[in-house]
């Protein structure tokens, strides 16, 4: 058995290696994938990453594989057992009408794993994704002239709910206070949560604090180091999608709360492993918090805010939501906002101001039948 080897950086970039490595997870992932699909996919991969960004193109492969795996295992389109298998002359075989059926599969299926059944559920925005990747693929077959018809044009359309029809799901100013102070003075958790809090609360909190005030996402947070922070220019450094960097200002409360976790709470470097030390938010292990840890971490706090079952708890991006809308209902403006949650087009900002707190509760409350019955 090949020893794995050791992965070391030679970075002369300005990006932290926390950064490049992410990266190069992606890219791993991406390889992975890519060498599991058929050969005749090569020059595909090539645009793949010519032309989107990684996790796109991560996203594309993960729905392709699928695909290709429910030929197999689900159709008699293919005689392959293997995805390496699969012939270029099989694909030429398929149909738009393959395709619809393949996406309508997608909307309920079931994968058994050792001994449970597994149920899985997509919802119009991942149906529309997965029918998006394989276009993507069968266009690109197309135009290179490996398959003989363009079958994307009788791919049935996915009518997704129109901006502003979903429902924005953000905590309300008294939500957002109750959350705090369960994770400042340990309010609301069972005896278990208050043992760990008692180890991590302030680490805790600047979590939920730096949410708050930026609106970051997930993987913004996660991969914040040390050195992101200039305490003296009062400003830290964040790595966006598409490879951009933001400088961020600091404000006292979120200033207040990081110092205090740097200083009060999180191990000195002497007791961390070399590739640690630099990691902003550390687990209990003394290595960086992952993405879920961070996620069920909020999802804690928000069922505390939301006054509801640990399980119905909130999402880090609902609290980007949260930053979204507590900000333009204090009055700034719509273009500061997108600025500073990173919005690539204001529309989406502004779907934010659409959402009228309390609108709904304040028009019922006003339209009481009882009372009118009792009058009378």
């Amino acid at each position: 058995m090949a020893v794995k080897k050791e992965l070391k950086i030679h970075n002369k970039s300005d990006k932290p290696d926390n950064i490049i490595l992410k990266e190069n997870e992606i890219m791993e992932k991406c390889q992975e994938i890519q060498d599991e699909l058929p050969r005749f996919f090569s020059g595909f991969f090539v645009y793949l990453k010519g032309n989107v960004l990684p996790m796109t193109r991560l996203a594309y492969l993960q729905d392709i594989r699928f695909f290709c795996n429910y030929l197999i295992h689900e159709t008699d389109l293919t005689e392959a057992v293997k995805l390496r298998e699969i012939k270029l002359d099989d694909f030429e075989k398929i149909k738009a009408v393959d395709v619809n059926i393949f996406i309508d599969y997608c909307r309920r299926y079931k994968v058994e794993k050792e001994n449970a059944v597994y149920i899985y559920e997509n919802d119009k925005k991942s149906l529309s994704r997965k029918k998006s990747s394989i276009s993507v693929l069968f266009k690109y077959l197309y135009r290179d002239e490996m398959i003989r018809k363009n079958i994307t044009d009788g791919f049935d359309p996915i009518k997704l709910p129109k901006p502003g029809e979903r429902e924005i799901k953000a905590l309300q100013d008294d939500e957002v206070m109750r959350m705090l102070d369960a994770v400042t003075r340990g309010e609301n958790l069972t005896k278990k949560e208050r043992e760990f809090w008692e180890k991590t609360k302030k680490r805790d909190k600047a979590i939920l604090i730096l949410f708050l005030t930026y609106g970051l996402r997930l993987s913004e947070l996660q991969q914040l180091n040390v050195t992101s922070f200039n305490f003296s220019r009062g400003e830290f450094k964040i790595y966006r999608k598409r490879g951009k960097e933001s400088i961020m200002p600091l404000n006292k409360s979120v200033e207040k709360v990081l110092t205090a976790y740097l200083n009060e709470e999180r191990p000195s470097d002497e007791k961390l492993m070399a590739e640690n030390r630099d990691a902003l938010f550390l687990s209990l292990q003394g290595k960086r918090m992952t993405e879920r840890q961070i996620r069920e971490l909020v999802k804690k706090y928000t069922s505390i805010g939301l006054a509801t079952s640990r399980d119905t708890g909130y999402s880090p991006h609902k609290l980007r939501a949260t930053a979204a809308t507590s900000l333009i209902g204090r009055g700034n403006s719509i273009f500061d906002v997108q600025a500073l949650l990173d919005h690539e087009n204001v529309t989406t900002t502004q779907l934010y101001a659409a959402h009228k707190k309390n609108v709904k509760k304040d028009l019922v409350n006003h339209f009481e039948w009882e009372d009118e019955f009792d009058k009378k």
